[in-house]
């Protein structure tokens, strides 16, 4: 589990910074990092 560490941070950070962006209204940037965090989870899940 700890080899896995990194990218759980790194998911919830993405979408911390979607949730972010969804507040401000910016849909763009809100699937960018929505989508970074999906292919982080697909790639390391």
């Amino acid at each position: 589990m700890i080899v896995k560490l990194f990218p759980i941070a790194l998911i919830i950070l993405d979408l911390c910074a979607a949730g972010v962006y969804l507040l401000h209204g910016d849909i763009r940037h809100t699937i960018y990092w929505a989508a970074a965090a999906t292919l982080t989870a697909t790639v390391t899940f």
